[in-house]
């Protein structure tokens, strides 16, 4: 009778323990399992969605629609006096009357569906805004348009920090271009061949100039945007990678 006591006893006490040891997290706090609270599909949605909205509303299509694309191509080249005024004295030498020769308008842009990727330490997201427009590029000379398709990728990174009194916040980390996502594609026409130099010269410099004008124009109102989403939303995020909580990404 005493042994049955005994095993009695002991099972109490391991149930008792097991109980002790369960309510112990042994993992940082998910804030996800707070009543509530959003699920990860859910912040991470609404993340990506008010990061979209936040762009449209700061008129981001508007942006690219006037980025100075002509002026930049203009100044390119310094002292030489520029991609255009150096490639001119050459074509002028031949026919003259092209200082005025080529109009640059950018139609059609979109931001096309952002992307989100975790970080390998679990501490930063990596948003992807696709940009894409088209370059009309108008020749006085011949009355040729050109159009040019261009796609071009902004890698935002996202950080949570602690403050000095222990508030946990989301900031903006890096902002650039994707340099392998730049994509620039003849849609329509064909340069007469007096013009070809010119032509391929603008192309390059546009492949070398472009990102960096799309990437000053857009990485300035991430934090604006970011510090206008919804308190709570931005709360629950942070948290999450504050721990370096591993995020599904499949929205």
């Amino acid at each position: 009778m005493l042994q049955i006591w005994g095993l009695v006893l002991f099972y109490g006490l391991l149930t008792q323990s097991s109980a002790q040891l369960e309510a112990i997290p042994v993992h940082p706090p998910n804030v996800l399992n707070s009543p509530g609270s959003l699920t990860q599909p859910d912040l991470l949605s609404g993340l990506l969605g008010g990061l979209t909205n936040g762009l449209h509303k700061a008129n981001v299509l508007g942006i690219l629609q006037n980025l100075p694309i002509l002026d930049t191509l203009k100044s390119v080249g310094g002292s030489s006096g520029g991609l255009i005024g150096g490639l001119l004295p050459k074509l002028t030498s031949i026919i003259p009357g092209l200082q005025d020769l080529i109009s640059i308008n950018v139609t059609n842009p979109v931001l096309l569906e952002l992307g989100l990727e975790q970080s390998p330490d679990g501490h930063r997201l990596f948003v992807t805004i696709p940009l894409g427009m088209v370059l009309e590029l108008k020749t006085f000379l011949t009355g040729e348009l050109l159009k040019l398709d261009v796609k071009l990728n902004i890698i935002v990174e996202v950080i949570a920090v602690r403050d000095k009194d222990g508030k946990i916040h989301l900031v903006i980390g890096d902002c650039k271009h994707d340099p392998g996502s730049l994509k620039i594609t003849l849609l329509e026409g064909v340069a007469p061949s007096l013009l070809q130099e010119l032509i391929n010269t603008v192309t390059k410099t546009l492949i070398e100039q472009l990102p960096h004008l799309i990437q000053k124009e857009i990485c300035p109102l991430l934090n604006e945007i970011l510090g206008n989403l919804d308190v709570t939303l931005i709360h629950d995020v942070a948290e999450l990678l504050i721990h370096g909580l591993t995020l599904h990404l499949k929205l």
